[in-house]
């Protein structure tokens, strides 16, 4: 008997050892300077099997098992490209830009937040970076510059001059609606183009009260939201929309309005943006498409 248990307690030791993940034998850099040893690598290995894997694939290459169930594909690590950085889109983001992900999750995907501790998401989020090392690896790679929202220049007492001027930028300064849709009539377009542009519009697009698919680098189209329907994936304020327009959406479309726009212009915009989200299931909404009908 006493050998028994012996041998039990033997087998029981070497399954927990098995548990622990070994894959990796040495600390790496990443870009920044972060840096990660190699149990905080293996640990970041475990969670993201646990918790990451049936939606972004063993590999990483966004495939999982529960990918093909998804409507919005998850994101493929292996690009070393990710849409929802406070930085200039194309540029590496920072850890904290990943953290707020992991946190708050991703409005109408599958991300749903995910409680974990701050020494969790690091690791986790290190191991991440090992799946496009040619991006990542390396002290000499370099993050970009964080996107900050500073003073509101309108703020809630300039709130609907913002939002005029947000109307006008978005239809006729930045042409928004040629991925996402018109939301004004097309008199009303015409006044804006007079106003800007010193010229009224007689011809119209027929397609601008249309959402258009757009191509991207992950290898699917995207469908840019219809602001008073779909869910903004990363934003749900007017600061949260002003670093968004500053800062884009890497791999997509959604280019970067940063020194494009006026910085007022920017956050006029995301007060036009905010004030069409806020409409999403109600009266308003009915009220703006029936008055835009031509």
């Amino acid at each position: 008997m006493k050998g028994l248990k012996l041998t039990l307690t033997v087998f029981s030791l070497l399954a927990l050892v098995s548990c622990s993940e070994t894959h990796f034998k040495e600390d790496k850099i990443f870009a920044g300077g972060v840096y990660a040893p190699a149990k905080s690598l293996n640990d970041g290995k475990s969670l993201y099997t646990e918790y990451c894997m049936p939606c972004h694939g063993v590999n990483g290459d966004g495939k999982g098992v529960a990918a093909k169930g998804l409507t919005v594909p998850p994101r493929n690590f292996k690009l070393g490209q990710f849409k929802f950085g406070r930085v200039v889109s194309g540029e590496l983001p920072h850890d904290e830009d990943f953290y707020e992900i992991l946190k708050k999750g991703l409005h109408g995907t599958a991300m749903l937040p995910w409680d974990l501790s701050q020494q969790q998401m690091h690791d986790v989020v290190q191991y991440i970076k090992t799946f496009a090392p040619e991006k990542w690896e390396g002290a000499d790679k370099k993050l970009g510059d964080v996107i900050v929202a500073g003073k509101d220049p309108y703020g809630e007492a300039h709130k609907e001059s913002a939002i005029q001027r947000g109307k006008e930028v978005f239809h006729v300064v930045a042409q928004c609606w040629t991925c996402h849709r018109a939301y004004v009539s097309h008199a009303e377009f015409s006044q804006i183009a007079q106003k800007i542009n010193g010229a009224p519009v007689t011809e119209f697009d027929p397609d601008m009260y249309h959402v258009k698919l757009q191509p991207s680098d992950y290898g699917v189209a995207t469908m840019p939201p219809d602001f008073t329907y779909d869910s903004v994936r990363s934003a749900t304020t007017v600061e949260e929309l002003y670093v968004r327009l500053n800062s884009g959406v890497g791999g997509t479309a959604m280019a970067s309005w940063k020194g494009v726009l006026q910085d007022d212009e920017i956050w006029a915009v995301a007060h036009y943006v905010k004030s069409l989200m806020d409409m999403k299931r109600t009266p308003a909404r009915a009220k703006l498409l029936e008055s835009i009908k031509n």
